[in-house]
């Protein structure tokens, strides 16, 4: 079996979406894997399939592969989207492609995203609360229809941690505050003198790896 970076698509209505497929170097089919569902920022949607990957946790994989032994699914936004509606199904399509083709534990499915895809985090775990064991939203919010006492009563039993930069001039840092504050059960990373781009420094957090990964659903 390959592994590594691998390219995929999946079909969502009349569009073919792109997407990329990690799979662990040691990857066997014999064991159940946990799997992450991983959301890019504004900057990376497009129809190449590859820069997605190539940012955030992404990059963090290729600097320190052996923190994350997880299948990782990486959908692309094309051009103009936003994780809603079609796309957002797109994401999921994806993730269920990858949990068939690799084998992947349905009790240890876990939801991340950086800037826009952390406002995408919020609202897929809305949208499916019984499938993810954990979140990590990185410097992203949540729609200006909603309230942060509306999406943490769907999603308040998952456990969340949220990072986010204190001098972030992209998307207010008030909103991952107001989410905290809506979901004191949630642990919470502000970093100090640090501006939009806190993922480079959240996902080379060696404890994020150890608390995602103790994190199972629990059957129902």
């Amino acid at each position: 079996m390959t592994t590594g970076f691998l390219d995929r698509t999946t079909r969502a209505g009349a569009t073919t979406y792109r997407y990329v497929v990690y799979v662990p170097f040691d990857w066997m089919p014999e064991r159940a894997w946990p799997v992450i569902l991983f959301l890019h920022g504004i900057g990376e949607r497009g129809t190449d399939g590859l820069r997605q990957s190539e940012v955030g946790l992404g990059r963090a994989i290729r600097l320190t592969a052996e923190r994350v032994p997880a299948i990782v699914v990486f959908p692309q936004l094309q051009p103009e989207q936003r994780w809603l509606g079609e796309p957002a199904d797109a994401a999921m399509q994806a993730l269920d492609e990858a949990i068939a083709e690799f084998n992947g534990d349905p009790q240890r499915l876990y939801l991340t995203g950086l800037s826009l895809g952390g406002f995408g985090v919020w609202h897929l775990a809305q949208l499916h609360p019984q499938r993810f064991a954990a979140l990590v939203p990185v410097c992203g919010g949540i729609a200006p229809t909603l309230t942060a006492p509306a999406v943490a009563r769907v999603v308040r039993h998952i456990p969340t941690w949220i990072f986010h930069g204190a001098d972030d001039d992209i998307i207010p840092v008030a909103e991952s505050r107001n989410m905290h504050n809506a979901m004191p059960g949630a642990r919470y990373t502000e970093y100090p003198a640090c501006g939009h781009d806190s993922w480079t420094r959240a996902y080379a957090e060696p404890e994020l790896w150890t608390w995602l990964f103790a994190q199972r659903r629990q059957r129902n």
